[in-house]
């Protein structure tokens, strides 16, 4: 042993060149002489060329004085581009405006006065070259693009549409311009150009007035710039004499409107929030207590935690000086205000109760002063003088005149505010670090991003390192953080970085209201938007149901499985009306969606037995089918398209037919525990679901398929084939994950609502924490439903009634099985025995007396000994054998 330890350092320390290792392996076995020695002699005589002569010493010095130099100016420039990273985002855009702000300074050097420098005339010439005679507005133009990125950093979504715009009326001005100056072609000099529209101008009108002419190009490119104002001042077409009126107003034309009629703001809203403190400061005068905060400010933070003091007043209970206490905490109401505003009335949502109640006691300097009495009679819903609160969304009238509104979103409780940080993450920062540095790997955390359960932290590899050296470190990163559920992500999506997804100690509740009151739900008005949670980088996951178009729920007991499907009922109940959306709920536990019965959006009532919500699923094939003849009969892909022609009157019965076209609603199909009914009838239920998925997305149907038992004699190879969407919760074992996403990682969540969100088309999941609905809320959103309108059953749905089934006495409870040889022999045209023992897996009696029973009903002929049986059923006749054995 001790022979071979300084050969193998020596062979890992100094390798030999290539071609002498398999020289010494060849020597090894018992090989003749010669033809080893004949191996090594073309080796001898391929070596290694002599190195070439040293270079001068003058050469040698100038190269290592420019590397030398390179690299150093090359570190300082990549030291800036990783501080860059860490800069707060409004330094950044700062810098952007403030470069803006430059070039409209050099451009206007050049353009308003006598160019000085090469800086200036290469301004004044690309300048002038581009827009010609309009070149002195653009320093204007800069300047106020600058003006606007440094007075308005927050809000950054506006960006692209002033870009838009602006380069719209840019390229239509300019190209009216060109037109009115002559039109200059290239071959009249640049000189020409200049003195016309530009570069920008020539190539906006020629074309133009290349196709359609001089007297029409003009007003196309009037219209191009009339369109790129209205996109640049936000304004839509039937808003113009709203926005007119506006402008009369501030330049004092037009008398202002009454209180209470203002366009934009809800009534008792004031357009500035004072937020000048007075001398006197009580920090305890509101009833939340104030979290994190700068260095400036230590003791009061931005970040707000409704938490109820034992001594605090409640909201409704404050005076009108309760905010004239603290200039922090009347900032903190203003910055609260602000947000709780941005994605709620602004786009017609109300926005927080407790904020509402608080806007009242804020004072407006906008509106003349008035007497501070409060009256007795006054409401809680708005000041006096003011109309009542907008409702949310408009209220749809159904058939029969039948007026519905949608539930307030005030019913589902608001959650507490997310947090970007806490100490806790501060120290699995340290203990990462602790890791990376105990086992020598050259990898450093660069930042993370917080969700509600999970916290993904950013790791950079140093140069040279493998991404295999973090990932073979997760049991001791778990060891580090004291927690087993620790999962690797290399590389982020998007980014040259490793994710470590480490469980947070203080996990935040996700709620269903928070995610229905979010931008991304206002903005999407579809009925078959339901909220699904936050992803780990805390943005809101809502799907579209009628673009999955299936989903597969899949996860072990308790995972979070209810609760998700609790989400989806509740969130089509609050969006949609019962002539867009219906619904058809199967629950074979009998206790998970009781809460949701006598809602207008069932189709039926909820189905708990096994045997008939396989008849209900038969009864949505029959209504697919029935939809796609319509849809073909008039001419139509998808039942959107059909719906829309119906209610503009396009798509008409034919002549002579009393029917009356009405537009179809989707209909949404939730079996909240799939086992179940594959154990009652394994066979019609997968025929159904299978059916279903294949065919109904254009017929406005969707499934939606829950398990807490996904094995592979429940989720089918059939069935997973045709459900494109999954959403896996916590499971017990990799096998249970592979069932469901086709590939591992569920075993790692770590329940309650954890999840890995897997979308159709899209390749890889992501993970996300699932929004929670309390049992009180959803009473709250079923009674105004009910009251609303009450439940209208379909007739025609054969659940638990129709023509009872007369089911031969002899058969019993063999009609499945009895069902299946049938189909077995029939479609294979041969009748043995042992052939129905191998393939239904029965024993010799049971398949001894399936073929008397088919013997019996004329499907195979007698017996003859040992010979198979002779089938007297044509393959083409199946469907009527199978008819009259059940009844």
């Amino acid at each position: 042993m001790a022979t071979r330890t300084p050969g193998s350092a020596a062979r890992n320390s100094k390798p030999g060149p290539a071609k002498k290792a398999p020289a010494k392996k060849a020597a090894a076995p018992a090989a003749p002489r010669k033809v080893t020695v004949a191996k090594r002699v073309p080796a001898r005589k391929t070596a290694a060329p002599p190195p070439p002569p040293p270079r001068p010493i003058l050469f040698r010095a100038v190269r290592a004085v420019w590397l030398g130099v390179a690299h150093s100016i090359g570190a300082v420039f990549r030291g800036f581009g990783t501080g860059a990273k860490n800069l707060d985002p409004a330094h950044r855009k700062d810098g952007v405006g403030l470069l803006l702000l430059a070039l409209a300074l050099v451009t206007a050097a050049g353009t308003w006065f006598s160019p000085q420098g090469w800086l200036g005339e290469v301004a004044t010439n690309v300048v002038a070259g581009l827009f010609g005679r309009l070149d002195v507005l653009v320093p204007l133009l800069l300047g106020a693009v600058a003006f606007r990125l440094m007075r308005h950093p927050e809000l950054p979504e506006a960006n692209g549409r002033i870009v838009i715009g602006l380069s719209a009326l840019v390229v239509g001005v300019l190209g009216l311009v060109h037109i009115g100056c002559g039109a200059p072609v290239m071959s009249s000099g640049a000189s020409r150009i200049r003195a016309a529209g530009g570069i920008v101008g020539w190539a906006a009108s020629t074309p133009m007035m290349a196709a359609a002419g001089p007297p029409l190009a003009v007003p196309l490119l009037l219209l191009l710039a009339f369109f790129g104002l209205l996109v640049v001042t936000a304004t839509p077409v039937n808003r113009i004499p709203e926005r007119l009126r506006q402008v009369g107003v501030r330049l004092g034309v037009v008398e202002p409107a009454p209180a209470g009629a203002a366009g934009d703001l809800p009534p008792g809203v004031s357009r500035e929030l004072s937020t000048e403190p007075p001398e006197d400061a009580d920090p305890d005068a509101l009833p939340f207590t104030i979290e994190g905060g700068s260095e400036e400010e230590p003791a009061q933070g931005r970040r707000r935690r409704r938490r109820p003091k034992a001594d605090a007043p409640e909201p409704a209970q404050a005076g009108p000086d309760m905010f004239a206490k603290d200039p922090y905490q009347t900032r903190d109401l203003a910055a609260g205000v602000a947000a709780d505003l941005d994605g709620a009335l602004l786009y017609g949502v109300p926005g927080s109760p407790a904020v509402a109640s608080m806007l009242h006691q804020v004072p407006d300097h906008t509106a003349p002063p008035e007497d501070h009495a409060v009256p007795a009679a006054r409401s809680e819903g708005a000041p006096e003088g003011h109309g009542p609160a907008p409702v949310r969304m408009e209220q749809l009238r159904l058939a029969g005149d039948v007026t519905y509104a949608l539930p307030p979103l005030e019913l589902l409780e608001h959650g507490a505010p997310a947090k970007a940080r806490s100490k806790l993450n501060d120290e699995v920062v340290a203990q990462l670090t602790g890791v990376f540095t105990e086992f020598k790997v050259d990898a450093r955390v660069t930042g993370f991003t917080r969700g509600p359960t999970v916290t993904r932290y950013e790791v950079e590899l140093g140069p040279a390192v493998k991404v295999e050296r973090i990932t073979a470190l997760a049991k001791n990163i778990a060891y580090a953080v004291a927690s087993p559920d620790v999962r690797i992500i290399s590389p982020i999506p998007g980014k040259s970085a490793v994710g470590v997804e480490i469980p947070n100690r203080d996990r935040e509740m996700v709620t269903l209201g928070d995610l229905l009151r979010s931008r991304t739900a206002v903005e999407d008005d579809h009925p078959m938007v339901v909220g699904m949670g936050k992803d780990v980088e805390g943005h809101t996951v809502m799907a579209n149901l009628a673009k999955m178009p299936h989903v597969l729920v899949a996860g072990a007991t308790g995972a979070g499985k209810s609760s998700c499907i609790n989400c989806l009922i509740t969130s089509v109940l609050v969006r949609s009306t019962p002539d867009e959306v219906r619904m058809v709920l199967v629950d074979p536990k009998r206790v998970e969606l009781t809460a949701y019965e006598g809602i207008p959006h069932l189709i039926t009532p909820i189905i708990t037995n096994p045997k008939k919500a396989a008849e209900a699923l038969q009864w949505v094939v029959r209504e697919m089918d029935m939809r796609y003849d319509d849809l073909a009969a008039f001419g139509f892909r998808h039942v959107d398209d059909f719906n829309a022609a119906v209610r503009a009157g396009t798509a008409k019965p034919p002549l002579g037919s009393e029917r009356e076209l009405t537009p179809y609603p989707y209909l949404l199909v939730i079996v909240d525990e799939l086992a179940d009914l594959m154990m009652v009838a394994p066979r019609d239920v997968e025929d159904s679901v299978v059916r279903i998925t294949q065919l109904a997305r254009a017929a406005g149907i969707h499934l939606v398929l829950a398990t807490q038992r996904p094995s592979v004699d429940v989720v089918t190879g059939l069935i997973k084939a045709n459900v494109p969407s999954r959403l896996a919760f916590a499971t017990s074992a990799m096998a249970d994950s592979r069932v469901i996403l086709d590939q591992p990682g569920a075993e790692k969540l770590i329940g309650k609502g954890d999840a890995l969100f897997l979308p159709m088309g899209a390749s890889k999941p992501v993970r996300m924490q699932g929004a929670f609905v309390t049992e009180a809320e959803i009473a709250r959103v079923v009674q105004h439903c009910k009251d609303q309108m009450s439940a209208v059953y379909r007739d025609d749905v054969t659940v638990g009634g129709g023509p009872k089934k007369e089911i031969d006495e002899e058969i019993g409870d063999d009609l499945d099985l009895l069902i299946q040889a049938a189909e077995l022999v029939v479609s294979t045209q041969f009748g043995s025995t042992s052939m129905l023992q191998r393939k239904l897996r029965v024993g010799f009696a049971k398949a001894g007396r399936l073929m008397d029973l088919m013997e019996s009903r004329g499907i195979v002929g007698p017996s003859e000994g040992s010979k198979a049986r002779d089938v007297l059923v044509k393959p083409d006749e199946l469907d009527g054998v199978l008819l009259t054995l059940r009844g």
